[in-house]
């Protein structure tokens, strides 16, 4: 859900904070007021591109940063590894922000660190649906229709989807074994020298070897520091001449020892005095043994670089990245050279892996398959009916499921088809509805199917009446599944509303918007201000 959202300067916005319910959330305001910079704000971050007319005359920037909360497996999609990466330790949440410079150019964030705007907008657009032109991208993207027919499976068809989702990794990483080892077939023995080659370069290592030679190499090049240090400390303990903090405790120790029969109270103060002067001998023995051991070996920073040096080449030859990669690599290539000199047959091997990893993917996929063709009827016919309800003719909703290249989500692809007129042939949804038809048409999809945070700012375009109550309730029942944040001129929404947040625009110079989080006092004045007004509720009960 969308937890948080923050505006900063963003046309007439100085400043805003909204936190959001994990129910129904209404943003109303007179005409004018400034409700369209939600949307503005929203759309920042689902990737809409920036203008010079979004920053207030408050600052040089407008900002804006929402922070979400991801359901779990979330940063597992490869779409998002690049984002992930960026990710805090021991983060669960998500923020995401956007800032907006006075020419119009824009920077992107994650979690207050500079990240891609595809990269941004992706993560943003799998959190919040918005209507307008982002839902007519979001249900016109083939991925996105099969996301939301597999939800309406149900949770296992979702175990089913991660299960392949891993097979399909597994597939993709036995393909180039197999490839590398079919390449390389014809020239086995140079093959079998490089694998030796690593094995023999990389005897030894450590997975904490370089990490280890690195401190050990700081720590040597401030021997010197090192060494004046300790010996201070050594001599100011127990010097060679004179007493030292030792030999003066010890002083204290014999001064209080003859008193201690003639004042029992001093035996702590005494004892205390012995175990310092103890510990302080142990302590300039435990320095002098550290000193000793920095002069014992004066050329050991030599081998410490050495060695790094060994670990660098090591991994420039074998063109790894990382030492970590190195290790891989060296373990992998200790398994094929002991299978190769024991007469195993690699090709074979990765060829018997490959035919296991595609039988896996392929029953899965099958799987898959079965579930979204059970659900396909039913699914199109609750969404048809929720249609109906809310106003959309004969609600007439088609789900057509075709074959497609296999991939991580399976072999097939999924279109929804709306016929909004009779005697009219069925068309994609995307494609046919118009701006206000389309939000409710995400909205009777989410009804049915449940998703992500809904965002709708046109779904009361040219709706009253009972229409609109319609849609009221199916708002307030898609909420009872998922976070639904609506910018309405209705009160037959507004009112059914877990929380209530009005825009109004300040007159000054200059003029200004603000949005308030409403009590329960102030939600019912502004419904009577949606109503017409006292005056105009007077009079329609008066002509009852």
């Amino acid at each position: 859900m969308l937890r948080r959202l923050r505006i900063e300067n963003l046309v007439l916005i100085r400043e805003a904070e909204l936190g959001f319910s994990p129910g129904l959330n209404a943003i109303t305001g007179e005409t004018g007021a400034g409700k369209t910079i939600l949307a503005q704000a929203i759309g920042l971050l689902l990737g809409a591109r920036g203008d010079a007319a979004f920053v207030g005359p408050d600052g040089d920037e407008a900002y804006v940063e929402a922070e979400l909360e991801p359901p779990t497996g979330f940063f597992d999609d490869d779409e998002l590894a690049s984002l992930a990466e960026l990710r805090p330790e021991d983060e669960d949440g998500l923020v995401l922000a956007r800032r907006v410079f006075p020419d119009g150019r824009t920077r992107a964030y994650a979690w207050g660190r500079s990240a891609a705007r595809e990269d941004v907008a992706a993560a943003a657009e799998r959190l919040i649906a918005m209507s307008g032109q982002f839902e007519q991208r979001r249900l016109a993207r083939p991925g996105y229709q099969l996301d939301v027919l597999d939800a309406f499976v149900g949770e296992g068809q979702q175990r089913l989807r991660a299960e392949l989702r891993t097979a399909w990794r597994e597939l993709s990483a036995a393909r180039r074994r197999h490839d590398e080892l079919t390449r390389d077939a014809a020239d086995a023995d140079a093959r079998l020298a490089e694998l030796r080659a690593l094995v023999g370069d990389t005897a030894g290592f450590a997975p904490d070897t370089e990490d280890a030679l690195r401190a050990e190499r700081e720590r040597l090049r401030h021997v010197t520091e090192l060494a004046e240090g300790v010996a201070a400390a050594g001599e100011a303990l127990s010097p060679d001449d004179g007493e030292g903090a030792a030999g003066l405790v010890a002083l204290a120790e014999r001064a209080i020892a003859p008193l201690e029969r003639l004042a029992p109270e001093l035996e702590r103060s005494g004892n205390e005095l012995r175990d310092a002067e103890l510990r302080l001998r142990e302590t300039a023995s435990e320095l002098r043994a550290f000193l000793a051991s920095l002069e014992a070996e004066p050329d050991r920073l030599e081998h410490v670089e050495a060695d790094l040096d060994r670990i660098a080449e090591a991994k420039r030859r074998f063109r790894c990245a990382s030492y970590e990669e190195l290790l891989a690599r060296a373990t992998e290539a200790r398994g094929e050279v002991e299978a190769l000199e024991s007469g195993a047959d690699p090709v074979a091997a990765s060829a018997q892996a490959l035919a296991a990893a595609e039988q896996k993917t392929s029953s899965l996929a099958r799987e898959l398959r079965e579930g979204r063709e059970q659900a396909r009827e039913p699914f199109a016919a609750a969404v048809a009916e929720e249609l109906r309800g809310i106003g959309l003719g004969d609600g007439e909703f088609r789900v057509e499921l075709a074959e497609r290249e296999p991939g991580a989500t399976g072999a097939d692809q999924t279109s929804f088809l709306i016929r909004p007129n009779a005697g009219l042939p069925f068309a994609p949804a995307a494609e046919t509805a118009s701006g206000g038809e389309l939000s409710r048409i995400a909205l009777a999809i989410a009804a049915v199917a449940g998703g992500a945070t809904m965002v709708f700012d046109e779904i009361d375009a040219g709706i009253g009446g009972q229409t609109a109550h319609a849609v009221g309730e199916t708002l307030q029942r898609l909420a009872t599944r998922a976070q639904v944040v609506t910018i309405t001129h209705l009160p037959q929404i507004a009112s059914l509303a877990d929380q209530h947040f009005r825009v109004e625009k300040v007159p000054g110079d200059p003029t200004h918007t603000t949005i308030d989080r409403l009590g329960d006092e102030e939600r019912r004045d502004e419904l009577r201000r949606m109503l017409g007004g006292e005056q105009f509720i007077a009079a329609v009960q008066q002509e009852r």
